[in-house]
């Protein structure tokens, strides 16, 4: 695959991963208290992160990193924990095949998003897909 349509690879491979994310959670937390799920989910992954980047030598020196870039990435981090913390509360809720798919308007709202404050271009065929993918949403919630 050409490099320019690396991104698709990996982003299927996050599909994929995401949807593993689900099944397994939804077992995990009818077991254990969602927010503790969270922290153990974190854990984990802190340490695969953190193991990837000392495998390939990926360390920046601190001085070196962008202040703007550090505070995007904390509230990115904010906002990944209460998505999780969210997400793994509803699933201990509800059916996994309700939760998932309500989930996944975030691709509706990163649309609407990237538009706002990115300033990427909305086209008819990136809209239209988020009408199907809200309307899907919605139709499988109800």
């Amino acid at each position: 695959m050409a490099s320019s349509h690396q991104w698709l690879l990996f982003a299927l491979g996050s599909a994929f991963f995401a949807a593993l994310t689900a099944i397994l959670g939804k077992l995990g937390v009818s077991e254990i208290n969602s927010n503790f799920a969270t922290l153990i989910r974190i854990g984990i992954i802190l340490i695969m992160t953190l193991a990837i980047v000392a495998i390939r030598n990926e360390w920046q020196p601190i001085s070196k990193l962008s202040g703007f870039g550090v505070g995007m990435l904390v509230l990115s981090g904010v906002a990944t924990g209460l998505s999780w913390l969210c997400y793994y509360r509803a699933l201990q809720l509800g059916p996994a095949s309700k939760v998932a798919p309500i989930d996944k308007l975030s691709v509706a709202l990163v649309i609407l998003f990237s538009v706002v404050f990115l300033s990427e271009t909305l086209t008819w065929k990136i809209a239209l897909g988020g009408v199907f993918i809200t309307a899907g949403a919605v139709l499988i919630a109800m």
